[in-house]
C-alpha cells in the first residue's frame, strides 16, 4: 500500500526538503514505495514531498518498457544544456491540469544511488524533463511555477474549484 499524494495548496509541496544522510533500509522502503506509486498513476517521475516523504529523494523511470528505475538521493543538477525542449507536465499533486513546461533538453545530474554510491549520470529529453521536475520538487516548486503568473494563476484556480466538488 502506498501512501496517498498531497494536495495542493499543502505546505510541505512549498517545503525544500533536507538532504539524506546515507541510504538506508528506510530510504530504500521510500524509493519501493514511491516507484509503485509513480507507476500506478501512471508516471514517469516521483519526488518524496508529493507523498509527505520530506527527504531529497526521487525516482524516474522514462523507459519505453517503464522497467528502468532510477533512484536518486540529493540529486542536483550539474550541467544544462542552452537548447530547451518544451513538454506538457502534470503532477499527481496538482490532478487533472497540465501545462507546457520549456526546461533544458539536456542535463548532468548527481545523485546518490541505491547503494549509497555518488553517480554522475547525464539525462536528455523526457528523462531530463523529468529529473529537472523532481529537483524542483524537493526545492518546494511545483510545474506551475514555470508559468507566466496570468497562466499559473488561471490553473490553480481550476484546481481549487476541481477540489471543491470532491
Amino acid at each position: 500500500m502506498t501512501r496517498p499524494f498531497l494536495m495542493f495548496p499543502d505546505k510541505r509541496l512549498r517545503t525544500v526538503c533536507p538532504p539524506v544522510a546515507a541510504v538506508d533500509e528506510h530510504v530504500r522502503a521510500v524509493w519501493d514505495e514511491m516507484l509503485a506509486a509513480m507507476y500506478a498513476m501512471p508516471g514517469v517521475g516521483l519526488a518524496g514531498p508529493q507523498i509527505g516523504e520530506m527527504l531529497r529523494l526521487a525516482v524516474v523511470d522514462c523507459s519505453d518498457g517503464r522497467n528502468e528505475p532510477v533512484r536518486m538521493a540529493n540529486p542536483e543538477v550539474l550541467h544544462a544544456s542552452a537548447k530547451m525542449r518544451e513538454h506538457e507536465e502534470g503532477s499527481p499533486n496538482i490532478p487533472g491540469l497540465f501545462a507546457k513546461v520549456l526546461r533544458p533538453r539536456a542535463i548532468t545530474a548527481r545523485y546518490m544511488d541505491e547503494n549509497g554510491a555518488l553517480i554522475e549520470r547525464d539525462f536528455v529529453g523526457l528523462w531530463a524533463t523529468s529529473v529537472q521536475h523532481q529537483i524542483d520538487h524537493l526545492n518546494g516548486k511545483l510545474f506551475v511555477d514555470h508559468l507566466s503568473p496570468v497562466k499559473r494563476k488561471m490553473l490553480l484556480a481550476k484546481h481549487a474549484k476541481n477540489m471543491k466538488r470532491r
